[in-house]
């Protein structure tokens, strides 16, 4: 009965052996994917009040969270028994992403009527629809973000057992999850950080000077990351129809493959506006 026990845990150590190195290949596989969900979850759960910032990031950690628990199974049942269904699926959240990095162009350099430090008051007011809407659109987003995470990491483990396909997608949705909210939350307190830093050494040396710097830094990064999340949004939506729809692997094939790609995901959400605008305009009349 001893010997039994410890074959099974033998059987167990060289599952977590293969866990272990099939996710290290599937991590590195949604690297890229990775930093663009880093980019424009960072860009979302900005521009709040400092007491609402971390709340706001928890209840987006939190959905994310449940996004993955829906997501994993899913894609695993989808991947056995329908697997044409997840490049769809794929697809059709491309042009959501496509539609939300178009919809911010369009409205940074058509609809930006207001003042400068007018719009800054009006985003980062205390007002709870505003922040629920803020945050049902971040963890919509993290959604088909966290699909196509998914997507890859079972894409790289398709030749292993169920067991290990299970587990190491599983691991990677939890690191992608608190990796990336991990870093956002550090991003977002940089400023905190920054004040306690010059409390402590008397805003004197070289803590009160990195202090300082921090707390400078933050309104960079934060505008910094609006950019790189929009274009982010752009190039992952024109990823996805790149390597989904077969007639754009023959469209321009010499053109280099990042200019391709943001300008399939341009193409995409200028597509998706009027059908975006369309939905909600039939949704506000059927509401009435």
């Amino acid at each position: 009965m001893a010997s039994g026990f410890f074959a099974i845990l033998d059987d167990i150590g060289a599952l977590m052996d293969d866990v272990a190195m099939a996710s290290k290949l599937a991590t590195r596989k949604t690297a890229g994917i990775l930093g663009d969900d880093l980019a424009v979850n960072a860009e979302k759960a900005t521009g709040f009040l400092a007491s609402r910032e971390i709340p706001v990031l928890w209840a987006i950690t939190k959905g994310s969270f449940l996004n993955k628990l829906i997501i994993v199974p899913i894609a695993l049942l989808l991947q056995a028994f329908f697997p044409i269904a997840i490049k769809v699926i794929l697809i059709l959240g491309g042009f959501y992403l496509a539609y939300e990095g178009v919809e911010k162009i369009i409205e940074y350099f058509f609809h930006n009527s207001k003042p400068a430090d007018e719009a800054a008051v009006e985003v980062i007011k205390d007002d709870a629809d505003a922040e629920k809407a803020k945050v049902k659109s971040a963890v919509l987003t993290d959604f088909i973000l966290s699909i196509e995470i998914v997507i890859i990491a079972l894409g790289s483990v398709l030749d292993k057992s169920l067991a290990i396909q299970i587990l190491t997608v599983s691991v990677v949705a939890i690191l992608a999850t608190v990796g990336v909210y991990g870093i956002v939350a550090l991003i977002v307190r940089m400023d905190d950080a920054g004040y306690k830093l010059i409390k402590r050494s008397n805003d004197k040396g070289f803590f009160g000077s990195l202090g300082h710097l921090l707390v400078k830094a933050l309104p960079i990064i934060i505008k910094v990351l609006a950019v790189v999340g929009t274009i982010a949004l752009i190039l992952v939506a024109g990823g996805i129809f790149v390597h989904n729809i077969e007639f754009m692997h023959h469209v321009l094939p010499n053109l280099q493959s990042t200019i391709k790609e943001f300008g399939a995901g341009i193409v995409g959400g200028l597509i998706a506006i009027p059908i975006m605008m369309g939905g909600k305009k039939l949704i506000s009349i059927v509401k009435k």
